[in-house]
């Protein structure tokens, strides 16, 4: 399960450059997005359509984790916030993926899965093995968003993982798009939105070290809430 995916300005003006409306400042926040918490809610950046069609695009700011009931140890109620999508065809999903205006791009420059041999990485949090794109500065997963009693909320699709990621998270990655793909995921049906939620197959490096960027610290790079 990917638990911590990195944004950061590069973001931004990628997007607009790209035509993404953005009207949003990332600048000065914290750029890992963690999953939000039953009390603390957390941000990432997702890339949507408008209502009234495909272009252009618009960036916004939503809560990462669906919010959802389960069965606790001792059969109580107990609240999770769900921020990957391994099942598109449950009924959970569904909705989402049937909707093309559901669905979203998540940018990133890099992700992270726990790394198997456990310990502390240089930012003294739990070790992790990071994944990025060499031919895409910034890419994006396949998201799906929807409204919540908190607002918006979006996860990202998981898949089988590739030969890279796979000996560190052998039972999952999540779907990263092409650039080709990105407005098929944004408008097409569900059946052919579905057919690019798969293992990537382009170039990938990994790396243990934290993706800082310059003048950054691990402090900068801790759970914090994105306002």
């Amino acid at each position: 399960m990917c638990n911590r995916f990195h944004q950061s300005e590069k973001v931004v003006h990628h997007l607009a450059e790209c035509g993404v409306i953005v009207d949003v400042d990332i600048t000065d926040r914290p750029r890992q997005i963690f999953p939000t918490g039953k009390k603390t809610p957390r941000f990432g950046l997702v890339v949507k359509r408008q209502s009234a069609g495909n272009q252009p695009l618009v960036a916004a700011m939503q809560e990462w984790g669906f919010p959802t009931t389960i069965k606790g140890a001792k059969g109580q109620p107990l609240q999770k916030y769900v921020t990957n999508a391994r099942n598109l065809d449950s009924s959970f999903w569904r909705a989402s993926l049937t909707n093309p205006e559901q669905r979203c791009l998540v940018p990133f420059t890099h992700f992270a899965e726990p790394h198997p041999d456990g310990g502390k990485g240089d930012d003294g949090m739990p070790k992790q093995a990071w994944f990025s794109l060499p031919d895409q500065p910034v890419a994006m997963f396949a998201g799906l968003w929807r409204q919540t009693e908190r607002g918006p909320a979006f996860a990202f699709a998981t898949c089988e993982p590739n030969a890279i990621v796979g000996p560190i998270h052998p039972k999952a990655m999540p779907a990263i798009l092409t650039p080709a793909e990105w407005l098929d995921w944004l408008s097409a049906d569900a059946g052919t939105a579905k057919a690019l939620v798969r293992p990537y197959d382009g170039p990938m490096a990994m790396q243990v070290e934290t993706p800082f960027l310059p003048g950054e610290s691990a402090q900068d790079a801790r759970p914090a809430l994105l306002l």
